[in-house]
């Protein structure tokens, strides 16, 4: 099995890919932490590993992106400890044996770079990938695999942790896109306020970026929270979660190669 290993500052997700069935067969979320312990993740891991039915040894090689520098060196020595394996830790020099550039490689989130490595892979041409993670960003990607830019918003989670956060007496909500755009009470008031003015904000950041580009352009959703806005179908060629974790396994196997 291949490992990716993503730690963005929400989560860190564990990704495992079976090569018989080409298949990602298991994923495992763990919170991100910046006090983090070798022995809190071997434990937390072991664990999952015994529900599963997985062993150590059946993971071959490992990649990691992480967007956390506190917790980036202890990543490497779980791999190292854990599945006896030395990790490829994404990083800008990791880039150069791929079809996809940025002139500032050292600005851009490694877990972008995952997103954009995966997705031209796959269009193989003009693309915006939009990942619904603690930020919502849009990445766009040239023609020939340049990276033209990236927007970044705050995440939907960000933005209601941020409302109940600096106003009184607001209650938490799950995040569901309610039947009308008008709040009837103040959980609904709240769902379609997030929900359906995220809608608004996609399409027009997607509007804008096509108009700028001024070609066809593909369109891929990512991220734990890509599948939430039902209100966006229809927007997305594609919405694929794994992403991220593609990316991270061509990266590194690409880097292994040599």
């Amino acid at each position: 099995m291949f490992l990716s290993i993503d730690a963005g500052n929400s989560n860190i997700v564990f990704g495992f890919y079976d090569p018989e069935t080409e298949k990602w067969t298991h994923e495992y979320r763990l919170e991100t932490r910046r006090d983090l312990t070798l022995s809190y993740l071997e434990k937390n891991i072991r664990f999952y590993f015994l529900e599963n039915g997985l062993r150590a040894p059946s993971v071959k090689a490992v990649g990691i992106s992480s967007v956390v520098p506190e917790i980036s060196d202890l990543l490497v020595q779980f791999s190292e400890t854990f599945f006896h394996k030395t990790p490829h830790l994404i990083n800008e020099r990791s880039y150069t044996k791929l079809k996809i550039s940025t002139a500032r490689p050292q600005e851009m989130g490694t877990d972008l770079m995952a997103n954009a490595a995966a997705a031209y892979e796959y269009f193989q041409t003009t693309c915006v990938i939009i990942d619904f993670g603690t930020a919502l960003t849009f990445t766009v990607i040239d023609k020939d695999g340049k990276i033209m830019g990236v927007n970044i918003v705050p995440g939907l989670k960000t933005a209601l942790k941020s409302l109940f956060r600096n106003t009184s007496k607001l209650p938490e909500v799950k995040l569901e896109v309610p039947q009308s755009a008008i709040g009837k009470d103040t959980i609904h008031s709240i769902q379609a306020g997030i929900l359906f003015g995220y809608t608004g904000l996609v399409k027009g950041m997607l509007e804008a970026i096509k108009k700028e580009v001024n070609l066809e352009i593909k369109t891929i959703a990512t991220g734990g929270l890509s599948e939430i806005l039902s209100t966006l179908k229809g927007e997305f060629d594609k919405v694929d979660r794994e992403l991220t974790l593609k990316g991270i396994k061509l990266i590194t196997e690409k880097n292994m190669a040599t």
